[in-house]
């Protein structure tokens, strides 16, 4: 409550109210800090093989073991280039969206229990948006000039969430986040929330670690794997359109779970020996 308040006008003070400046830090640094902090960890345990607290909890056993180093650098050149070259420009027309709303650079914040609301909002907007572009860009015409890119990954890690081709970075990866704040013209401080929140979630989506108290990636790790499964983020388009009917016959629906405990479900739900022919 008021100490959020207080740093909120501190830093607002501090800024001398330069709204451009504060949109900058808001919704470009403290995401990508967000995101290149949290990836950072786990590219140690992709590159290293250690710790092994967390390379145990490897959801497809024996892949990225360690990660391809020459297939790594592409990727983390393409992020780099999707990030400064689309979602920092990206940026633009949303602070003057944001200018026009009134309400996002605020001395007052919001409450947490706005907040709360507005988070559920951008989720249901992400999901809607991300859902269906993510299915057309697997319509054949497309996926082949501009999806695949993000496929050569069958076994992904947490920095692959924004490696795509320009096009789908901004269509599916960058509008669907954007979107929620912008029809709600929220806080500057919400969208930084968000973002981060976002960032975070698709890196821990992609990341190949079925982590403990952390969210499943067992469902888009299995669209990674089988291609025409799993298109969606929460999954409740997925149920509804039928495209996990074959992930809930697996052992990765099983799986698809938060961990509660230490024991990797990978050993506490092995999959089933394969049938030697």
């Amino acid at each position: 409550g008021n100490f959020w308040q207080t740093v909120w006008l501190e830093f607002y003070d501090y800024m001398e109210g330069d709204e451009w400046t504060i949109f900058l830090i808001g919704a470009a640094l403290v995401p990508a800090l967000a995101f290149w902090g949290f990836n950072g960890i786990l590219l140690v345990a992709d590159i290293t093989g250690k710790p092994t607290f967390i390379t145990r909890y490897r959801i497809q056993l024996g892949k990225n073991d360690p990660v391809d180093t020459k297939k790594l650098c592409k990727a983390i050149y393409t992020v780099l280039g999707n990030q400064f070259f689309i979602s920092f420009p990206m940026l633009v027309p949303m602070f003057y969206v944001m200018k026009w709303w009134d309400n996002t650079f605020s001395k007052e914040l919001p409450t947490f229990q706005w907040f709360l609301v507005e988070l559920s909002i951008f989720t249901v907007v992400e999901e809607i948006l991300f859902y269906y572009t993510h299915r057309l860009g697997h319509h054949p015409v497309l996926y082949k000039h501009i999806h695949k890119k993000h496929h050569e990954w069958t076994a992904p890690i947490g920095l692959v969430s924004i490696y795509a081709h320009p096009i789908e970075h901004i269509v599916s990866n960058t509008l669907p986040v954007m979107t929620g704040p912008m029809i709600m013209g929220s806080h500057i401080v919400s969208v930084s929330a968000w973002f981060s929140i976002a960032l975070v979630t698709t890196s821990i989506s992609h990341c190949g670690y079925h982590l403990p108290l952390l969210p499943s990636p067992e469902f888009h790790d299995f669209h990674h794997l089988k291609f025409n499964q799993c298109y969606g983020v929460l999954g409740v388009l997925d149920f509804l359109h039928g495209t996990d009917k074959i992930f809930r016959q697996t052992k990765a629906f099983e799986r698809h779970k938060i961990l509660l405990g230490l024991t990797p479900l990978s050993e506490s739900i092995p999959e089933p020996p394969k049938k030697v022919e």
